[in-house]
């Protein structure tokens, strides 16, 4: 099955999100703190007068958030009726994927090994195929990679 991917940066690494359940790529203006939320949660932002949930997929996945987030790009999803707005380091193609995602190999850690659905081979080369749900509910919402084959 051939589906197209957004392929993206995060800490570092090449990801992947299915772009079928991405509405856009933004750039994010402006963000506005929500007291009392996970640490993962931004804030959030407005998009044609629509509010948007900001996630941090950075802090999400467990690492150090890059910083002011204005400026950034974020690809916008819909989740269980919600409208999110996840942060990226770089937004930078849609491609195909060439086969079915794989099992994630070892190395990558634990942040990545329970975010990804697995490892997704494209022309450009490999990434990691994340699991939008995963960035929404934060670390430790627990491991989707166990679960392949996933189709997606």
């Amino acid at each position: 099955m051939t589906q197209s991917l957004l392929l993206c940066l995060i800490a570092e690494r090449r990801i992947a999100f299915p772009a079928v359940k991405v509405r856009s790529v933004i750039e994010i203006e402006r963000i506005t703190p929500i007291p009392r939320t996970a640490p993962h949660i931004a804030g959030i932002t407005a998009l044609r007068s629509q509010a948007l949930t900001v996630i941090d997929s950075r802090v999400a996945l467990g690492f150090e958030s890059s910083g002011d987030p204005a400026g950034s790009r974020a690809a916008v999803v819909d989740h269980e009726g919600h409208a999110y707005a996840l942060l990226v380091d770089e937004a930078f193609d849609v491609t195909a994927a060439l086969g079915e995602p794989e099992r994630v190999p070892g190395g990558f850690g634990e942040a990545w090994a329970e975010a990804a659905i697995g490892m997704v081979e494209t022309a450009s080369g490999p990434a990691l195929l994340i699991a939008i749900e995963q960035l929404i509910a934060g670390r430790g919402a627990g491991s989707l990679s166990e679960s392949l084959p996933v189709r997606v």
